[in-house]
């Protein structure tokens, strides 16, 4: 059993890489499930029906967000449409939307919880450890495998959330720095383990943004527009194998490729 997941999709460079790369990564490695953060699909920030539906298209089955949820008042017309997009769970009570989903495939049930941290994070949201063991208390006999993208800045905090779900979830996959790390691992009771994915977007910019007004930005102090920086493009994801039997994940592995030149 398989899961794919892809790193944060940075505007219209990250779609069309996510568009160009995925049908030969399925057939490279046969994921049953995949899964992509979109939260900066749309012009680096945000996400619209249009934009999500180039994601579906792609061959994504699940798009989780982050702290740009609210971005683009459109998702507002389609959140709630039954539309596979899930936002943060740790959200106030009442917010559109739903921090969770179940899907099926192969008679397979995956469980998908997207949490906000809130360390280094401007952000209104509730304690993600209580509102993980909430949605976990409201998953039994719901799921068979439980996968939680948690969108956070501060590394010790995906590092301590990792931790804490060690046994009790399939896998916790950071999002949000657009930088990939490197401390991929399986945790002593079978939970896989990745501070951050990384990004599908340009491979030139900072942080997908020109590097240009970055750096007019630290040198300066000035305000700047953000501009989606041009050039290359990368695709970082990661695939999480998982034993069917016990539901422990055996192996993470790291994917990390720059994808084609764009003028």
């Amino acid at each position: 059993m398989k899961i794919l997941f892809v790193g944060d999709i940075f505007g219209e460079i990250g779609r069309e890489t996510l568009k160009s790369k995925l049908a030969e990564l399925k057939e490279l490695y046969n994921p049953d499930f995949c899964i992509a953060n979109g939260e900066n699909a749309a012009g680096g920030k945000g996400i619209t029906y249009n934009t999500a539906q180039d994601i579906f298209e792609s061959g994504i089955d699940v798009i989780t967000m982050g702290n740009h949820t609210w971005s683009r008042k459109e998702i507002l017309n389609i959140i709630d449409s039954g539309i596979k997009i899930v936002r943060p769970a740790n959200y106030p009570k009442g917010v559109p939307g739903k921090g969770k989903i179940v899907i099926e495939k192969n008679g397979v049930r995956l469980a998908i919880v997207n949490l906000l941290g809130r360390v280094y994070m401007d952000n209104n949201v509730d304690c993600p450890f209580q509102t993980i063991d909430r949605e976990l208390n409201c998953l039994k006999g719901q799921a068979d495998l439980i996968f939680v993208d948690f969108h956070a800045e501060a590394t010790s905090e995906k590092i301590a959330m990792a931790y804490y779900l060690d046994g009790r979830v399939t896998c916790v996959v950071g999002t949000h720095t657009h930088v990939q790390t490197a401390d991929e691992r399986i945790l002593d009771k079978g939970t896989a383990y990745i501070s951050d994915v990384g990004m599908t977007g340009p491979a030139d910019g900072v942080i997908g943004v020109d590097k240009e007004l970055i750096l007019r930005k630290f040198t300066l102090g000035l305000p700047i527009n953000h501009e989606i920086a041009k050039g290359r493009s990368q695709l970082n994801a990661v695939l999480i194998t998982i034993d069917k039997e016990n539901k422990r994940a055996v192996d993470i592995k790291r994917i990390a490729e720059i994808v084609r030149n764009k003028a």
